[in-house]
């Protein structure tokens, strides 16, 4: 006779008569289960039966046994339990009667069904159990966040000495071509092309390098307006910067209020 309990690891063989039972104590208990299909399964691994060979008369008799332990004011927590209850003796049955067949005929096993049923039953739980086995959040960790305020703000990329460089040879290069041969003296005021510039600027607001270079420029023309681009970055009146993917240079004045 297997013990009804284990207390402090010694057998307990009968239910005490004076052991109180709470009224909610089934309605804990079946909390347990998932379902009539964990009911069994927990059934033919207790008592290791062959899931592949279920003894129907036994798992029957067991799970019978933890249906009508169910309080009749319980019927609607029972009902899933009932229904497997009648599919159980319906299956018992079936292997009881005498099942002539045909030659024909293949011999199919009642039990087939709630195998299936079963097998298919504990793969989900077992998949089920590998997926709560995961990190989850709130649960395992906390998920932290962190307000950062940020403010955009907008800047050109820079220029690169190498790349103004070929620029200003590429220039220097095209004015070489009007050069004449007429000797006379030009008076060529930084200043004066400094105006230019920024005159140029204020009507486009932006223009790229070779722009502010006249194609017929003479070389001492190209050179006073390199100057002047020069010597208008150094008082901050414009700004130079390089696009990184097309590798054109720009130039775009910068007013008073931005600069202040």
């Amino acid at each position: 006779m297997e013990p009804v309990a284990r207390i402090c690891g010694e057998p307990l063989m009968e239910i005490p008569q004076d052991l109180y039972i709470p009224p909610d104590a089934l309605e804990v208990f079946l909390d347990t289960f998932q379902g009539p299909l964990d009911l069994l399964l927990y059934l033919i691994r207790k008592h290791n039966l062959n899931i592949l060979d279920i003894p129907m008369a036994e798992l029957t008799q067991q799970y019978m046994a933890y249906v009508d332990m169910m309080r009749i004011e319980q019927l609607e927590l029972a009902a899933e339990y009932l229904l497997m209850t009648a599919l159980l003796i319906e299956i018992k049955s079936r292997m009881l009667l005498p099942n002539p067949k045909k030659e024909t005929e293949e011999e199919h096993d009642p039990r087939a069904e709630l195998v299936q049923r079963l097998l298919e039953y504990e793969q989900m739980k077992t998949a089920a159990a590998r997926i709560n086995e995961l990190p989850q959040a709130e649960r395992d960790f906390t998920i932290v966040q962190v307000l950062i305020k940020q403010q955009a703000v907008a800047q050109l990329p820079g220029v690169s000495i190498d790349d103004l460089s070929q620029a200003w040879l590429s220039i220097l290069a095209r004015a070489k071509v009007n050069r004449h041969h007429q000797i006379k003296r030009e008076a060529l005021s930084v200043r004066a092309y400094m105006s230019q510039v920024l005159r140029d600027l204020r009507e486009r607001r932006q223009l790229q390098f070779y722009d502010l270079f006249s194609p017929q420029a003479t070389a001492a023309e190209v050179v006073v307006t390199f100057l002047a681009i020069l010597e208008l970055a150094k008082e901050l009146l414009l700004e130079i910067s390089q696009d990184y993917d097309s590798k054109i240079i720009y130039v775009r004045s910068i007013d008073t209020a931005q600069r202040a």
